[in-house]
């Protein structure tokens, strides 16, 4: 094959490529600012005295409950993002939208939670630690390079600007 029509044909594959990257990113700059801190409420939350049981409960299952547990919010999610998509054909698209990104931030909590209670239970499974493992390396590269990224770099100093902003409002 010339080597005009494999690069050719080869760009589209590329395209792909470079649009799962960015993709990719975004679910892991999500879950690097969003994960932690939803999960940190919501271990607050699990400190309350009715509450605090459950927790143990959950920390204290085996791992094919864990899976089950874990994969429990993702399924009672499905509903409610059916019942947004509906809303949103209704012509609410406001309402529709407000009640997909509450049920994602509630969804990814409850996830983040869940998660850190049943993650030395996973990790038994071999499956589950040999993807684990895969994902907290590609996780790593790819941040390397968001990280590297004039985006980010301008998004930390944002971030850093409004909290100093914030904290000198607050001051006052």
């Amino acid at each position: 094959m010339p080597p005009i029509l494999r690069k050719l044909l080869l760009w589209p594959l590329r395209l792909i490529g470079h649009l799962a990257g960015w993709l990719l990113a975004l679910v892991i700059v999500f879950e690097e600012w969003g994960w932690e801190p939803l999960q940190k409420i919501l271990a607050r939350i699990g400190r309350w005295p009715g509450l605090r049981w459950i927790e143990g409960a959950v920390r204290g299952l085996p791992p094919w409950a864990a899976v089950l547990v874990f994969a429990l919010p993702s399924l009672m999610l499905l509903p409610i993002k059916l019942l947004a998509l509906w809303t949103i054909g209704q012509g609410h698209v406001l309402l529709g939208m407000l009640i997909i990104v509450v049920a994602k931030l509630a969804g990814t909590a409850v996830l983040a939670r869940l998660f850190t209670l049943t993650q030395p239970a996973l990790l038994q499974l071999r499956w589950f630690a040999w993807v684990y493992t895969r994902w907290m390396r590609a996780k790593a590269a790819l941040l390397e390079r968001v990280r590297a990224s004039w985006p980010w770099r301008a998004g930390r100093v944002l971030k850093r600007r409004w909290r100093q902003r914030w904290q000198a409002w607050r001051a006052r």
